[in-house]
């Protein structure tokens, strides 16, 4: 009898698989989706430095201001010119009176004037918005640039010294800023800027 009593208070030993006794050990949790190592990647940080000017749109941009100061300064050489637009008319209307000579070179010289301060304008106007990658003065930049590439290549073709220069400059400007402005970067930014608006 006292055999099966210290049999039955024996120790119980514990479950060969390693249990232990009580109920199982449930496994740690996971950290949770605001654990550093387990964040999504932040579609918005991707979009924020696609919208940042590229290089080729900051190239654009410097040099559409240059374009700006090149037709600022040709209105004033126009002023040191107006003896030549004088013989101009002269040689092109021999029957003008010097009266009538001075007046067609005041209007031309005005016209001259009115066109520089437009164009002038212009550059700064593109300028301006192309950098803020807006789409529809990409395509207005690429009417003007197209534009002034046929009045350059019309001013070459029959035009002076001074007025050949100034066209070479015009001519090279727009062609260099059309490039830039359609490069892969530049395309992105301007998407970029499109989807986020």
């Amino acid at each position: 009898m006292a055999e099966e009593c210290g049999d039955s208070m024996t120790t119980p030993t514990p479950p060969e698989d390693g249990a232990g006794f009580g109920p199982p050990l449930e496994p740690p949790p996971s950290p949770g989706p605001w654990a550093s190592d387990s964040l999504p990647p932040n579609p918005m940080a991707g979009a924020a430095q696609t919208m940042e000017r590229p290089p080729s749109i900051r190239r654009a941009v410097s040099l559409m201001y240059v374009g700006a100061g090149v037709s600022a300064l040709q209105i004033l050489v126009s002023f040191f010119t107006i003896d030549s637009i004088r013989d101009q008319i002269r040689d092109d209307n021999p029957d003008f009176t010097e009266s009538q000579v001075n007046t067609g070179a005041n209007v031309s010289l005005a016209f001259i004037v009115v066109v520089g301060l437009v164009s002038v304008g212009l550059w700064i106007w593109m300028a301006h918005e192309n950098g803020e990658g807006k789409s529809w003065a990409r395509i207005v930049a690429t009417v003007f640039g197209g534009l002034g590439i046929l009045g350059s290549l019309f001013t070459l073709l029959g035009g002076g010294m001074g007025a050949s220069l100034f066209a070479v400059v015009d001519l090279v400007l727009a062609i260099v800023i059309l490039v830039l402005l359609y490069g892969r970067e530049a395309t992105a930014y301007y998407r970029a800027r499109s989807a986020f608006r």
